[in-house]
């Protein structure tokens, strides 16, 4: 494995579902000056290796994390865009047996839940959960409106 690589894999790794921009900032701090498009083109190969999880939520930059090895979900803040690990709720994957697979071999379950989170709503304590914030203030690169299911006002 080069160098280049094992830096990406440790800047993921100590870093908490970082973005390309972040990994690469990280990477360069560790090994030297590395090409943005030598960073992408590792994520992919590690990403196919099975060695980083990429995560997309709808809106938001692709973030990765190391955290391969099980089958687990994500909480994306709609105001600040931060992203957390949730495990599954009840037993072991059980997201990865749906009522229909349509004939489908399901390996893989991609649950995002959107919400706000606890830096967030304490800057509006009069949220509750399930409210919609719709005077939510996303970060530029997140639109409420591309989440999955969600349809435009």
């Amino acid at each position: 494995m080069t160098a280049a690589r094992l830096a990406i894999l440790q800047t993921v790794r100590d870093g908490d579902h970082l973005d390309v921009d972040a990994i690469h900032h990280g990477v360069c701090e560790r090994v030297g000056q590395v090409s943005l498009q030598a960073v992408y083109d590792s994520l992919n190969a590690l990403h196919r290796g099975g060695l980083l999880r990429r995560i997309e939520p709808a809106g938001s930059p692709t973030r990765y994390e190391t955290r391969v090895g099980d089958n687990h979900h994500h909480l994306v803040c709609r105001r600040c865009g931060r992203v957390t690990d949730v495990d599954c709720a009840v037993g072991h994957a059980p997201c990865l047996d749906p009522v229909s697979d349509a004939g489908f071999l399901v390996d893989e379950a991609d649950v995002i839940y959107w919400g706000v989170c606890p830096e967030c709503h304490a800057g509006d304590p009069s949220l509750t959960a399930g409210d919609h914030p719709s005077t939510a203030t996303a970060p530029e690169s997140v639109s409420r409106d591309e989440e999955p299911g969600r349809t435009a006002p």
